[in-house]
């Protein structure tokens, strides 16, 4: 059996790049999984990283649906405690409208920025509290049974967009399986809840409207090239620029040569980061297709969602379509 395959697009501004270029090539990798089978594309919400252009997640996704035809898109995720329930239904109603059965609602409650950036979004410190009840008022909202009287989202109502829960603990898991939603784990950089994540939402799954069996998508990172040093060469640039950003954190830092990284690296913090990028398949298209088999059988999932993690964009496009061969989703990409 062929295990679907999803695309998440982390909306890369590379060093020298600009958001404007970041926006063409999370088009030109949407039309790469359109054309080689993926099932999905999803964005995610992150506030002031400069290395990260996907801040205003529903406008991109209404960018790259114009410019796309069959493939579904999406949030991975939308933090819900960052917005009102009414905005984002309004928002991801209007894109269901335009877009019919091709977008997904993934939604997550943590901030996606730092404490001072939370503050700027004008968020309560206490608002994740409320995510259980926040999902539950936005189901009513796009299934047209608003739990507010008198208020209806317009356009959304009747629009029944599939939601998804997204987390990299056990809560996401637990309300999951209580709600009967699909459930994304964010092993592509929290690998460490994976396992008993997946078994408490499998364990504790109640059918709902929306779903009668357990959706598991699990995420992963992969980087595949016809040369296997090539591979491994992409994978040590882009560990280095993960540890980078993660000691920056926006702030204005020195720039670390590689050789002060890879110190870095040997370090137990410089481990613990990069414990992040755990579960990643790096190699030629065979060795990335038995490391995705194997992951996929180990977390029993039903889907995955790929992280394609080279630094650049030619190498992100040819990872895809490569991938995408090796894993039998597609037969052939181009010369």
């Amino acid at each position: 059996m062929t295990i679907p395959l999803s695309l998440l697009d982390l909306a890369p501004i590379a060093p020298g790049t600009t958001a404007r270029e970041s926006f063409a090539g999370s088009v030109a990798l949407a039309q790469a999984a359109e054309r080689t089978g993926y099932t999905r594309v999803w964005y995610a919400e992150h506030h002031n990283m400069p290395s990260i252009a996907s801040s205003a997640t529903s406008v991109l996704i209404g960018h790259v649906a114009g410019q796309t035809s069959t493939i579904r898109l999406g949030s991975g995720g939308i933090m819900l405690p960052n917005h009102a329930p009414l905005t984002i239904a309004e928002q991801f109603g209007t894109l269901a409208t335009l877009y019919p059965d091709r977008i997904d609602l993934g939604l997550g409650r943590a901030p996606g920025s730092d404490q001072n950036t939370m503050r700027a979004l004008r968020r309560d410190p206490m608002s994740a509290e409320s995510f259980p009840q926040d999902i539950i008022e936005l189901q009513g909202y796009l299934s047209g049974q608003s739990v507010i009287p008198d208020v209806q989202a317009v356009p959304g109502a009747g629009t029944n967009v599939p939601l998804y829960i997204l987390g990299s603990s056990l809560f996401g898991a637990k309300l999951a399986a209580a709600l009967g939603l699909p459930y994304a784990f964010a092993s592509h950089f929290a690998p460490d809840a994976l396992m008993d994540a997946v078994a408490i939402y499998r364990r504790d799954f109640r059918p709902s409207a929306q779903l009668d069996a357990p959706h598991l998508i699990v995420a992963v990172n992969a980087i595949a090239a016809e040369d296997s040093a090539d591979a491994v060469e992409q994978a040590t640039i882009v560990r280095r620029s993960r540890v980078r950003m993660m000691i920056a954190r926006g702030q204005n830092t020195p720039e670390y040569t590689d050789a002060q990284i890879d110190e870095f690296l040997t370090t137990a913090q410089g481990a613990q980061l990069a414990n992040m990028m755990k579960h990643t398949a790096v190699g030629t298209p065979a060795e990335v297709r038995d490391y995705l088999t194997d992951f996929a059988t180990a977390t029993g999932a039903d889907e995955l969602i790929v992280a394609h993690a080279s630094s650049g964009l030619d190498d992100r496009l040819r990872s895809v379509e490569l991938t995408a061969v090796a894993m039998g989703i597609t037969s052939a990409v181009a010369a």
